[in-house]
């Protein structure tokens, strides 16, 4: 078990280097297939496949520099404290206020 488990460490994203050499990967694997599916579907589907495999490599790109962000666990966005997340009509009851963003010690 150890040595598989010395083997699953090796594709764990530890730093930003790495998540940036992933991300690197990604986007070259997906504008490689976004220039095959300009072949194959030539003109606007094609276009509209070739952005779907980029904006895939943005998103995923964004979470893995996200996760290896030192202070992940303290910052949080102005958009978190400004309204709550479910306003019905008990929304009262259901989230409690919270802090103004102005006066949030851990906010960007």
């Amino acid at each position: 078990m150890s040595k598989l488990r010395k083997f699953g460490r090796l594709f764990v994203i530890k730093n930003r280097f790495e998540a940036c050499a992933v991300i690197y990967a990604l986007g070259l694997g997906a504008i490689e297939r976004g220039l095959h599916y300009m072949q194959v579907y030539p003109g606007f589907p094609g276009w509209l496949f070739m952005a779907a495999c980029t904006c895939a490599v943005f998103m995923a790109g964004a979470r893995l520099l996200e996760f290896t962000r030192k202070d992940n666990r303290q910052r949080r966005r102005r958009s978190d404290y400004l309204a709550p997340a479910y306003a019905g009509p008990d929304a009262d009851r259901r989230h409690p206020r919270t802090l103004p963003a102005a006066d949030h010690p851990t906010l960007i």
